[in-house]
């Protein structure tokens, strides 16, 4: 719902600030006094193209705000945190526009592009009017309203979800059709695999080789570093004994320094790290070997895997991952004639499965649209046109395909006057007509739209008396499920509202200038005798005033 609108420079508006309840909110003024700029402002804030005749004369930039509560729209919160700009439930919509034509737009104080704020505002509020982007103009809003209508959820999940498998698996035949000849195939596979199953490429197995290439690459300088430190820590006047003369002489002092004992028990522990030491020295220089023939042998095996590496254009590394991938997949090609029967099988019940949902759901659908017109061209009738008609043509889809919203798509089709053919909704011409026509949608569908906000502008265009009554009862009785906003001009219809904001312009410093101006119970008295009996109010205008809001 519409909390607050703020408007600055804007149009003939130098400042603005709307706050909005539930229920019926009435906006009226003299002709001219700028009452629609109020639909305007809500439509470039809906993401409509800015011109830079829009900016107040004078002033640098537009600027609007709106604030929304979000407790009536779930899907605006939901949308809001898939695109990670909600916070904390608030829900404001901001933007502006340069006297250069230049606009920027916002959605909770972030920045976002037009396509963005178009899509958040399409779910929080529907403009009726001469506009031909009102959501109820496309057809899949249509289609989207008769099923509201019709009521019929689990008709449309078992038709989505039918289309859904169906999809799935003709992918699925499709990619294994995709693989050509199974046959070549698979003998291509097999070669690929003696090729990588003859050479050893785990992880582990590929570093111990690398490890033993080094090695016998720099055998003959580890086998001299090994023989040198052999002979400097074991030999006669090595550093082993020297280390055991050295532990001889301290022995003998130990009686008198004790501290000695501690000297010596280190000595000793360094004295058995050096045996170890030499034992290891040994064992290394005896396994390292000056063979040629294994040398050669450990870089032909390391350049078939580097050749391997190559041909695959993978880094040895990875072979062994490629090579388990291509023997699943021979595996999965061992039964592939069987599967792709199994799917012909499969996507033949999968679609029949689907037709008979989407039957279903046709039928609900053609049992809905003929209840949906008839209330729809009565309610035509109580807001003056008699003699139109409503019907909702269902189009077939000719393609045949599983659809996942079914076979058929909705199409309002409006005759407004008597005798003239029906004609699809968006092609009507008249903004009263249409906007009216959008409120008897509206009412007989009760607002089932996703949005929690209605606009309507030139709802009375053309009517007066007691259909402008009926009007202002249905804008009435729709706020009880909507917030609704009218722009008006009849006294009948603002007398419906719950509030009541009353527009005018003055010039100010040789500049127009319109402001706006919430009523309280008296001035909605004035304003509504205003409407009924000009610019001099008498004081029946006052007393017809009273009795039309005492009676909406």
């Amino acid at each position: 719902m519409l909390t607050r609108l703020s408007i600055r420079d804007f149009a003939v508006v130098a400042r603005a600030e709307l706050d909005f309840g539930p229920g019926l909110t009435v906006i009226s003024g003299e002709t001219g006094a700028g009452k629609s700029l109020l639909v305007d402002a809500l439509g470039f804030l809906s993401g409509a193209r800015g011109d830079a005749g829009a900016v107040r004369h004078g002033a640098e930039r537009a600027e609007l705000s709106a604030e929304f509560t979000l407790t009536d729209c779930p899907a605006a919160a939901a949308w809001l945190a898939e695109a990670e700009l909600d916070d904390d439930g608030a829900c404001q919509l901001r933007r502006t526009l340069r006297a250069d034509g230049g606009s920027r737009a916002w959605i909770n104080g972030r920045s976002v592009t037009l396509t963005q704020l178009a899509e958040l505002a399409g779910l929080l509020v529907e403009i009726h009017g001469q506009h031909a982007q009102q959501a109820l103009l496309a057809r899949p809003q249509q289609t989207r309203l008769l099923d509201d209508f019709a009521r019929h959820p689990a008709l449309l999940a078992a038709v989505a979800d039918s289309a859904k498998r169906w999809k799935a698996l003709q992918q699925e035949r499709d990619a294994l059709l995709a693989r050509g000849d199974v046959g070549e195939r698979q003998a291509w596979l097999q070669h690929q695999l003696d090729e990588l199953q003859a050479q050893p490429l785990d992880p582990a197995t590929l570093a111990e080789l690398d490890a033993s290439h080094r090695r016998h690459t720099h055998a003959a300088a580890l086998i001299a570093a090994c023989e040198a430190a052999l002979e400097a820590l074991g030999g006669d006047d090595a550093l082993g004994a020297r280390l055991q003369r050295l532990r001889n002489s301290l022995q003998r002092e130990r009686d008198h320094e004790p501290r000695l004992a501690d000297v010596d028990a280190m000595l000793e522990a360094a004295s058995i790290q050096l045996d170890e030491a030499l034992a290891l020295l040994q064992r290394i220089r005896d396994d390292l070997d000056l063979d040629p023939a294994t040398l050669a042998e450990i870089e032909r095996q390391l350049g078939r895997i580097h050749d391997l590496a190559r041909k695959h254009r993978l880094p040895p590394d990875r072979l062994a991952a490629h090579r388990d991938a291509l023997a699943a997949e021979l595996e999965s090609l061992a039964d592939a004639d069987a599967r792709l029967q199994q799917l012909d099988r499969d996507i033949a019940k999968a679609l029949a499965d689907w037709q008979a949902a989407a039957a279903a759901l046709s039928g609900s659908r053609r049992a809905a649209a003929a209840k949906l017109g008839q209330a729809i061209t009565t309610l035509m009738g109580e807001l003056g046109m008699a003699g139109g008609s409503f019907e909702v043509l269902l189009d077939p889809n000719p393609t045949g395909v599983p659809d996942p919203l079914g076979s058929e798509r909705a199409e309002f089709m409006v005759s407004a006057n008597p005798g003239q053919p029906p004609r699809p909704l968006r092609k009507v011409a008249s903004g009263g007509e249409l906007s009216r026509i959008s409120l008897a949608i509206e009412v007989a569908t009760q607002g089932q739209d996703a949005a929690a906000t209605l606009v309507f502008d030139e709802v009375d265009a053309g009517i007066g008396g007691a259909v402008a009554a009926a009007v202002g009862a249905k804008l009435r009785a729709l706020g009880a499920s909507k917030q609704v906003l009218c722009v008006t001009h009849q006294p009948q219809v603002a007398a419906a509202g719950h509030a009541q904001y009353r527009v005018s312009k003055a010039a100010k410093d040789g500049i127009t200038q319109s402001s706006v101006v919430a009523l309280d119970a008296e001035g909605r008295v004035d304003e509504i005798a205003r409407m009924l009996g000009g610019a001099n109010v008498s004081q029946e205008a006052r007393a017809a005033a009273r009795k039309l809001l005492e009676s909406p």
